[in-house]
């Protein structure tokens, strides 16, 4: 008898067990295999977001899939990158005629239908389409800013590769690519690390992500190879630098800036 009463408890454990199995699976994915999120379609443009309270520049800019940088630049937003509540952020780049929206500004009007009885006006034919500019010059030579392999390409209108990668070993020297005065030196922008930014013109300036550790200071004069930092991962899953040239805050491909290698 007492063996039976045994024999019934197991066979009810065994019941419950199968049942929260059939429950409660929980499915991982393959190793190597990480889930993919979909990126968010970029803004249209003229668009903007709202700051709410909790929000950060780093979550506005991946909500809406613009670069962190690209967003602190467009709403001229200075380092440590601080943003408040109620605060209206352009989500575009601004263009090179327009004045800066005031938040709060009503729209224009639509335009008012002819009266009836009246031709309506042809609308004037459309311009036609200009090639893209070619990519500004600067007037000083680039350096190459690390010694390693490019692993990582720039694309335009991607806001996660605004620059390129330059893999290398950790503690590897990171140098100045032109003179310069050091603008920007901290780990305030999340995404990019240990962040280095270094201004050489009023139209040019280049910043240098993912250091382990940062040698220069904001208002330092930097010289064309000197060393700034050393590489690092610091926001990186492994050891590069992540390097990026800019011209009146729009990115630029740093291969067509550097020299041949």
């Amino acid at each position: 008898m007492k063996r039976l009463r045994t024999v019934v408890a197991v066979l009810a454990m065994l019941a419950l067990l199968a049942a929260c199995a059939r429950t409660t699976v929980v499915r991982t994915p393959p190793r190597g295999k990480p889930a993919v999120s979909r990126p968010a379609s970029p803004p249209k443009p003229g668009s903007s977001a709202l700051v709410r309270k909790g929000e950060t520049l780093y979550r506005i800019a991946t909500t809406h899939g613009v670069s962190p940088l690209d967003l602190a630049m467009w709403n001229r937003i200075p380092p440590p990158y601080t943003i408040y509540p109620g605060q209206r952020l352009r989500l575009t780049a601004p263009g090179p005629n327009a004045p800066p929206r005031v938040a709060g500004t009503p729209p224009k009007p639509p335009a008012t239908r002819p009266p009836v009885g009246t031709t309506p006006t042809t609308p004037p034919p459309k311009p036609p389409t200009q090639p893209p500019a070619p990519p500004p010059e600067a007037a000083f030579d680039w350096r190459w800013p690390a010694d390693g392999t490019v692993v990582g390409r720039f694309a335009a209108g991607d806001p996660t590769r605004q620059g390129v990668d330059i893999a290398g070993k950790s503690g590897s020297p990171v140098r100045a690519a032109a003179d310069g005065v050091v603008v920007y030196s901290g780990a305030g922008l999340v995404g990019y690390g240990e962040l280095i930014i270094v201004k050489h013109s009023e139209q040019w300036l280049s910043a240098y992500g993912h250091n382990r550790s940062r040698l220069v200071n904001e208002g330092q004069r930097v010289k064309a190879g000197e060393q700034i930092a050393e590489m690092g991962r610091s926001g990186a899953s492994r050891d590069m630098l992540h390097f990026e040239i800019r011209y009146n805050g729009k990115p630029q491909d740093p291969l067509s800036a550097l020299p041949k290698r």
